[in-house]
């Protein structure tokens, strides 16, 4: 059957495509306006450092709280933040006040609301769709996110910041009040929307259940295998991404427009990639996709490093969109399914506090990196890492680590 004939899969499909949309117009906006304010490479990736910071400081908090509170809550209500947040940012770039802090205020509000609404998405699916549709569901959500945040988004976001600075940061506060509406129609299951029994026993503190989530992911093996790589793996990619605006002036000589273009190639792949990643694990298997992905993430580096030519680079992030996206279904399908439902949120919290987490470190370090080594000093010292990394990640990428697991949750003092 259709997955779309479930209607709250579908207003969560079109919620997720109306925020990727805005995302995608800023993902193209915000640095091209930090580039406009200041051209110091340190500078205009301590913003997309600003916006990831929020994971190394939250993470693990949002997870409890998306364990406790409604997830279709605080999905619609962290839309409803960032509907003010951009809007608010729209109006002072449209004034001309927009400076440095203020824009990194924004992204880091911007970025907290993200630790509570990405976990909370990802938690909230199960709810909305059988067990055995997973795959099918994360690949849907996966494909619109990227065809409105990496795809439509960017090239639409360079546009608009040509015809005036201010108009997609207030593209992006529409999109979110759209997917704001979407939420809060969605339905659940009914085996989902049933009360739940009371639990007379008294509640275990935030840091009791914070700890919970950590010791039940680090006894999963292949959890725990993922959380580390995918740290690892975006730390050398936030590197070089924070200063991808700089990087598509100076080196492959593009306009605003064309860094738009830039990143929609990467959408172009993730969305080969969600379109085919069923049929791809049937045929090869996840252990044979995880391992292809590690060589493809360490060849466009090097690639990167090398090139000058905008078209090869455009290919070479097809490439690289197509593997990120597999990987992305891959891990969430994962984690939802070996996941018992009132851990979700805390364990989706410390996988993206090690995930993300990641790229907010490697946001920060690149950027001084290009200040001393050049525009493609973060490419070389991401594919330097990647070399080491590949060979070690692809020993514990087997067959026994994705077996299915049984591990008891820890039963607290």
């Amino acid at each position: 059957m259709n997955i779309f004939f479930n209607r709250g899969y579908a207003k969560l499909w079109l919620a997720s495509g109306a925020s990727a949309l805005g995302d995608g117009v800023t993902v193209a906006a915000g640095p091209l306006l930090m580039a406009s304010i200041s051209h110091d490479p340190a500078v205009v990736a301590g913003a997309a450092f600003a916006q990831q910071l929020p994971w190394l400081l939250f993470s693990l908090f949002s997870g409890v709280l998306v364990d406790r509170l409604d997830r279709r809550m605080i999905i619609g209500a962290v839309s409803i933040l960032r509907t003010a947040v951009m809007g608010g940012l729209a109006v002072l770039v449209w004034q001309g006040w927009a400076t440095v802090p203020v824009v990194f205020a924004a992204v880091f509000l911007i970025g907290t609301g993200a630790t509570l609404s990405d976990n909370a998405g990802q938690a909230f699916l199960p709810a909305v769709v059988d067990d055995d549709v997973l795959p099918r569901a994360n690949a849907g959500l996966s494909g619109v996110r990227m065809a409105c945040s990496q795809f439509g988004g960017p090239p639409l976001g360079g546009w608009l910041f040509a015809v005036a600075a201010a108009v997609p940061f207030g593209v992006d506060a529409v999109c979110f009040a759209l997917g704001s509406l979407l939420v809060f129609s969605v339905r659940l299951r009914p085996q989902e929307a049933a009360a739940p029994v009371a639990d007379p026993a008294p509640r275990p503190s935030v840091w009791q259940e914070m700890a919970e989530g950590c010791r039940w992911l680090w006894n999963h093996q292949a959890l725990r295998m993922l959380a580390v790589t995918m740290a690892l793996m975006n730390l050398t990619y936030g590197g070089t991404y924070a200063i991808y605006v700089l990087y598509a002036r100076e080196r492959l000589g593009l306009t605003g427009v064309g860094y738009g273009v830039l990143l929609a190639t990467m959408a172009v792949g993730g969305l080969a990639g969600t379109a085919v990643v069923g049929r791809l694990m049937a045929r090869f298997g996840s252990v044979t996709l995880l391992r292809c992905g590690l060589v493809v993430e360490t060849l466009t580096h090097l690639v990167l490093a090398l090139t000058r030519s905008p078209g090869v680079a455009m290919v070479t992030m097809v490439l690289f969109g197509a593997h990120a996206a597999i990987w992305g279904v891959l891990g969430v399908t994962l984690r939802q399914r070996a996941t018992p439902a009132e851990l979700r949120g805390r364990i989706n919290s410390v996988y993206m506090l090690f995930s993300m987490g990641g790229g907010a470190i490697g946001a920060l370090a690149g950027g001084f990196v290009a200040r001393g080594l050049g525009i493609t000093g973060p490419f070389w010292i991401a594919f330097a890492a990647m070399s080491l990394l590949t060979p070690a990640a692809w020993r514990s990428i087997t067959s026994s680590a994705f077996t299915p697991e049984r591990v008891p949750v820890p039963v607290l003092d």
